[in-house]
């Protein structure tokens, strides 16, 4: 196929939202191609018609072998959360772009947008959205009709992130057009167009957590406190780890999620996948996610069962094993991606031993710290220090063999 295919954005008011060159391409073209509502535009066209039921892989196996010109129509702006970028490597194609939804939304609230957290949850899941973000003064949101402005607005105050205020954008530069801010407990009951979209604005800032989140911050088991990776630890233990914006995390044992939450705070764009035996510590975890506004993916079970159920990890932490060190460093050790890391704490010469064992077995190299903190501690009107336990901090990662190997 010779033939450049036109993909034209389209507005919510249709033909009168292009330009008369655009609909020109469109009258002279032979195929147009688009969802209902774009080609409902377009009633006395006197060509054929596809319409973008079967998916895009489809259409575009349809289109290599098509002659005639052909015109795709899309929503705004086909390379913003569009099917540009597809297309545009599948495919010759030539983009016309129109003003996108978020662009009509800023204007409509008489804002700049540049400095816009931009995301979407239409047509995927709003796991992880909590981190992405907690803390940005400004959001713009894409929806879809599960994920729409109740759904959103549950969402946020089930994290606590009430500092937010809502704008919804119905029908943007269409007819039907309505909009308006909103408070987020305001919005349960409210009926919406299911074309909006929706910018999240602070009233005020909220709660900031820098890494190493104090030890009594977090919720624990009562009245045995102390099962949790303390600050001084966990933050070497995220260090060694080496985590990017996007990685994959697992964390075995979890317990009250301590590492799983800084983790999350800093993969916000990746996801974090916690495992805990013990129900009591499970509902801790869940309870400090929701605090500090992480949303994680719990599992309750003893690990390694129920871990096939995880994307392959780029950083494994393992806090405690139940004693199924030696199958459970196998499994990790064979799913973890090229240059990703495993940490496992160990309080006990027996752990370190069984540990260094496996990691040699699985022939993966290995560094060993141990860490001996102590905390000051008033004594009196003086100051003492208190030593918390000895840990061993092992980090192990896959040999790198050298180009004489």
């Amino acid at each position: 196929m010779e033939q450049v295919i036109k993909v034209i954005g389209i507005g919510d008011d249709g033909a009168e939202s292009l330009l008369p060159v655009y609909r020109q391409w469109i009258e002279a073209s032979e195929l147009l191609i688009g969802g209902e509502r774009h080609l409902g535009f377009f009633p006395d066209y006197p060509g054929e018609k596809w319409t973008v039921q079967e998916g895009l892989s489809a259409i575009v196996e349809r289109l290599r072998g098509e002659t005639r010109q052909t015109v795709i129509l899309a929503s705004g702006d086909p390379l913003f959360y569009g099917i540009g970028g597809y297309l545009a490597k599948k495919l010759p194609v030539q983009i016309y772009p129109q003003v996108s939804s978020i662009q009509l939304a800023f204007a409509r609230i008489g804002e700049s947008w540049q400095d816009a957290y931009i995301t979407s949850v239409h047509g995927r899941s709003m796991k992880g959205l909590a981190q992405r973000i907690d803390g940005k003064a400004k959001v713009a949101l894409l929806t879809d009709a599960q994920n729409g402005p109740q759904a959103i607005a549950a969402y946020l105050l089930m994290f606590g992130m009430d500092e937010y205020e809502m704008f919804v954008g119905e029908n943007l530069g269409g007819p039907d057009e309505r909009t308006g801010w909103y408070q987020l407990n305001e919005l349960a009951d409210l009926p919406f167009s299911p074309l909006n979209v929706v910018i999240l604005r602070q009233k005020h800032p909220g709660p900031v957590w820098p890494m190493g989140i104090p030890d009594e911050e977090f919720a624990q088991r009562k009245p045995d406190k102390g099962l949790i990776t303390k600050k001084e630890i966990r933050v070497l233990s995220l260090a060694n780890l080496q985590l990017r914006a996007d990685s994959t995390v697992w964390d075995i044992g979890t317990c009250t999620g301590s590492i799983a939450i800084e983790a999350a705070r800093i993969a916000r764009l990746g996801q974090v996948f916690a495992v805990e035996k013990n129900a009591e510590d499970l509902e801790n975890c869940r309870r400090n996610m929701h605090k500090f506004r992480v949303d994680l993916s719990l599992l309750h079970g003893k690990a390694p069962e129920g871990l096939d159920r995880f994307p392959d990890p780029d950083a494994v932490f393992i806090g405690g094993s139940g004693g199924e060190l030696r199958e459970l460093l196998h499994l990790c050790c064979s799913r973890l991606k090229p240059e990703g890391r495993i940490v496992l704490n160990a309080v006990t010469i027996e752990t370190l031993y069984l540990a260094i064992e496996a990691f040699q077995a699985e022939g993966f190299a290995f560094d060993v710290t141990l860490s001996q903190i102590s905390r000051s501690k008033p004594i009196l009107s003086m100051t003492r220090f208190e030593g918390l336990n000895p840990v061993y901090l092992i980090t192990a990662y896959k040999k790198v063999e050298s180009a004489n190997e």
